[in-house]
């Protein structure tokens, strides 16, 4: 799995530590919105074990609004220059905006993590592909304001599926590196509960491409288990465990450590 000048195992669980720019994001809105908070974060997060740092300045929980370009631009740019500069880690930005690809990728970002799947802004995929990047395709069903209204599939796992695949070649079409592609199935959006659980039971029917999974702290884990989203950390570590064993190599999560730790045990335990 190659992204950018960064390359991993696909075998091998690989840590994204979240970064949200945003005053409404679901678990950790309004906390990293100043530079020196967001740095001390980012260097915590790689110090506890990330591979990759995503920075996203729109939230994309149930119900929220859009941002506009500006806005979203202004709370991106400034950080994502710091952290490549004072890190040089691997950086991935979280946005669906073909300006907002190309102005970070200029920057020396690694990789896109598009949440429309290239619907909104198809672009992305040559913009990706002029520089080199990754790209992450993930799916949703509508958009954060309406996703959660029309969660009915006639297959919910396959249905996922082919849309991925018919967006991955797509992305191959538009010259992006056939390594550098990685598929979301999306939890959380726009799925029902039992949808999310069936997703990650077959996460297996990926097992040919790179594959991200991001169930931190979600609400699908509080309605099963009644859990506020600050208490739904073990929870979440199950569900990555099991996506990892079903074949996952991208964790995208707010708690590092303890998924690093986590992560890494099952790794050395599948390997003994």
């Amino acid at each position: 799995m190659k992204i950018k000048n960064f390359s991993f195992k696909k075998e091998n669980p690989t840590i994204m530590g979240i970064l949200n720019l945003t005053p409404d994001s679901f678990s950790d809105g309004n906390r990293y919105t100043d530079m020196d908070s967001a740095l001390k974060h980012v260097e915590k997060m790689l110090n506890d074990g990330a591979d990759i740092i995503d920075i996203g300045g729109e939230s994309s929980r149930p119900g929220s609004m859009p941002v506009s370009l500006n806005e979203e631009l202004d709370r991106v740019l400034g950080i994502t220059e710091r952290v490549i500069d004072s890190f040089g880690c691997c950086v991935s930005i979280d946005t669906y905006k073909g300006e907002v690809a190309e102005e970070t990728l200029k920057l020396g970002a690694s990789m896109i993590n598009d949440i429309y799947g290239l619907s909104r802004s198809p672009e992305i995929a040559s913009i990706t592909a002029k520089y080199g990047a990754a790209l992450c395709i993930m799916h949703m069903k509508g958009d954060p304001q309406n996703m959660q209204k029309n969660t009915e599939y006639s297959s919910i796992s396959t249905d996922v599926f082919n849309f991925l695949k018919e967006r991955y070649n797509f992305a191959l079409s538009e010259g992006v590196d056939r390594e550098s592609i990685i598929l979301d199935p999306g939890i959380g959006f726009g799925k029902s509960v039992e949808g999310n659980l069936e997703i990650i039971k077959d996460l297996k029917i990926y097992k040919d491409y790179n594959l991200l999974i991001g169930t931190s702290r979600k609400s699908f884990i509080g309605k099963i288990l009644n859990l506020d989203v600050d208490k739904r950390l073990s929870a979440t570590i199950s569900s990555n465990v099991i996506s990892f064993l079903n074949g996952a190599s991208i964790f995208r999560v707010h708690d590092v450590k303890e998924h690093y730790e986590a992560l890494r045990l099952a790794c050395d335990i599948v390997r003994s």
